[in-house]
């Protein structure tokens, strides 16, 4: 079997751990193992693909892995949810705070914290999301 076919085989099974697991640990070796699968082409010397396929694999493990993290999980913003930013709406329930209270926003009662205090009837603008909690503002 060709020294190149060996690598395409394992790129191949590589690849299908990582979409198994979702780890972010086997995609590199995936990149590596391409890398010394094309190697190959070049060299009839075993000991130069393995060294392109573990060294290489560890590199972009160790200098990319956090990276990737921080980017697939940076939060996304839910559009439905996101669109009521802006919106006004009224208070129902006094907003102390270091006490939650309750907004109604389109038609909806949400939980709202504010950093002053907000009566009971009085006009608020939503500010943020955070989490389930609105982050509000009176208005006039």
């Amino acid at each position: 079997m060709e020294p190149w076919l060996i690598w395409l085989i394992v790129v191949v099974i590589l690849a299908i751990i990582e979409l198994v697991t979702v780890n972010l640990v086997t995609i590199w070796f995936v990149i590596s193992g391409i890398c010394a699968s094309l190697a190959t082409l070049f060299t009839d010397n075993i000991v130069i693909p393995f060294g392109i396929f573990v060294v290489g694999g560890i590199i972009l493990l160790l200098t990319t892995k956090n990276v990737m993290i921080k980017y697939l999980n940076h939060p996304k913003e839910d559009m439905n949810l996101g669109r009521i930013i802006n919106m006004k709406g009224i208070v129902i329930k006094k907003i102390i705070p270091d006490k939650n209270g309750i907004v109604k926003i389109d038609g909806k009662e949400w939980s709202a914290y504010s950093l002053s205090e907000i009566e009971e009837g009085k006009k608020v603008k939503v500010l943020k999301i955070k989490g389930v909690k609105l982050e509000v503002e009176e208005i006039e």
